[in-house]
């Protein structure tokens, strides 16, 4: 049986379509807000896929808009219905919007590309791992709140990766393997797991020896779901803010972007290589407080075996 694709998407839908509608009917989002008695930031936020509607408001909203047709009253009141699932993330008390989005995002796509320059990307971490991100990257944390942010992760792993789970591809700057996020044996643990994952999934590891390239500026995750669902979406983090991206000019630009990283990045068998030889240092390391040395990409084409 599929897994639930949660609420965002068929907000995200509903959103789009009632816009669209309103435009052609030559109504503002002033008018309309009127006549529903809200506020405009409440119509906005409802067309933005941001919040969830009541079936009252979404029969109101049809009818000023002179839609007659049954069919189509019937597919946006049914996306009505999946926008007011409750997404599983709920049982974890208030998470963040744009967060809340990003898990609705990652829960009902069938491919997800990323790219991390900093730490693992979450699907991957161990729980150990985990922890110390949430320990040492979000200060003023008390434990209970650090566990609950732990057991979030761990679920949203479960949630994604173990049931109809998509196509990953992930693309790591080598820094992130010497980054020591929770000690030695934390990151032995770590990056052994990313091996093991690798099997199920695409891992490569962008070279510290390229330098610069356009992966430092910031992470990039691109979601692509069921062509009957939505059209792909970018979500990009960087200095400048987190931004989700629709549009066709600027998928086409994180595309462009993500596939020169491919290209830049070791394949994935020297990639997989050069994770479980940095993995050995940590384990080495663990007793002596020795620090892990950068791993000559030599060494791991030498010992590549056939895929």
């Amino acid at each position: 049986m599929p897994k639930p694709i949660g609420p965002t998407i068929p907000r995200w839908q509903l959103g789009e379509q009632l816009a669209r509608l309103r435009d052609s009917a030559g109504i503002s989002q002033a008018q309309i807000a009127d006549r529903l008695g809200c506020s405009v930031s409440k119509v906005q936020k409802i067309e933005a896929g941001d919040v969830g509607i009541v079936r009252a408001e979404l029969l109101l909203m049809l009818d000023v808009y002179g839609v007659s047709d049954a069919e189509v009253r019937d597919s946006l009141l049914e996306l009505q219905r999946l926008g007011k699932q409750r997404g599983w993330w709920k049982t974890f008390g208030q998470v963040p919007a744009p967060f809340a989005t990003f898990l609705g995002m990652e829960s009902a796509a069938t491919r997800i590309q990323v790219f991390e320059p900093m730490v693992i990307y979450g699907l991957l971490q161990t729980e150990d791992y985990a922890r110390a991100i949430a320990e040492t990257c979000e200060l003023g944390l008390t434990e209970e709140q650090v566990e609950r942010q732990v057991k979030l992760r761990m679920e949203r792993q479960q949630r994604v990766l173990e049931e109809d789970s998509p196509e990953l591809w992930v693309i790591l700057d080598e820094a992130v393997l010497y980054r020591e996020v929770g000690g030695k044996a934390v990151m032995a643990a770590q990056l052994k797991r990313l091996v093991a994952m690798a099997r199920e999934m695409t891992l490569q590891v962008v070279p510290l020896s390229h330098g610069g390239y356009p992966g430092v500026r910031g992470s990039l995750t691109i979601f692509d779901f069921d062509e009957r669902m939505h059209s792909p979406v970018a979500y990009v983090e960087g200095q400048a803010g987190n931004l989700y991206m629709e549009k066709a000019d600027d998928l086409r630009r994180c595309s462009v972007v993500y596939n020169h990283m491919r290209a830049t990045a070791l394949s994935k068998q020297e990639s997989v290589k050069l994770i479980a030889a940095v993995a050995r240092q940590y384990a080495e390391a663990d007793g002596a407080h020795r620090e892990p040395r950068s791993v000559p990409h030599r060494v791991a084409k030498e010992h590549a075996v056939d895929e």
